[in-house]
């Protein structure tokens, strides 16, 4: 059995857990309290050096970066509908999984932090301003992405592309961003309707 070190709140950590409720893989969660520092502590520094989350420990491998967690249980399980074994196709799912947390997910912080979880020392108005500026610009990309397919490499399923961005959109919403009408609002429409996706979803109303 897999052991989750997470965080409710973590989309990195909620796009893991999609994917294992997803395969019905076992697995314990062990919540990591990033509100009261525990993520800083030596004990988990011993897990994950980062001070981050998601971990997943299987046997003696402690494997960090949600990505990272994604592909190995993929390869692992052989779940080629979320991670195809055709090189093509597994080139622009790794394209468009490694965009989301190269170029949205740095967006994706400097809006929710900074807006939902930064005490007033530490929060920083011009982040969110750059994280919408930068939004402005990658929405439409999957917008256009979008004309042709329903899902993000053109698969007849999500895979774990559509799950990362996906959960990046879902942290937004923790700020009240939206996806505009269109192709985008109507993909994370059909992404909601993934239970295991769906279960993920942060309480609104406890952030």
């Amino acid at each position: 059995m897999y052991t989750l070190y997470m965080h409710p709140f973590s989309q990195n950590s909620r796009r893991v857990v999609a994917l294992l409720d997803a395969e019905n893989l076992p697995y314990e969660a062990r919540g990591v309290a990033l509100e009261r520092g525990e993520h800083m502590t030596a004990d988990y520094a011993a897990i994950n050096p980062n001070h981050q989350v998601p971990t997943l420990v299987d046997g003696e491998l402690k494997l960090h970066e949600s990505t990272a967690i994604l592909r190995y249980l993929c390869n692992r399980h052989g779940l080629e509908a979320w991670y195809p074994g055709d090189h093509a196709v597994r080139a622009e799912v790794d394209q468009w999984t490694d965009w989301a947390q190269s170029r949205m997910a740095p967006a994706v912080t400097g809006i929710v932090f900074h807006s939902m979880f930064a005490d007033d020392a530490t929060r920083d108005p011009a982040a969110i301003e750059r994280g919408k500026t930068q939004m402005a610009e990658l929405a439409p990309m999957i917008e256009t992405r979008l004309a042709d397919r329903d899902w993000i490499a053109g698969t007849a399923a999500p895979t774990i592309a559509d799950l990362v961005i996906a959960s990046n959109i879902s942290q937004l919403r923790l700020a009240g961003w939206q996806p505009a009408a269109g192709r985008l609002r109507d993909w994370y429409a059909r992404m909601c309707e993934l239970k295991a996706f769906a279960d993920t979803l942060p309480n609104m109303e406890a952030a």
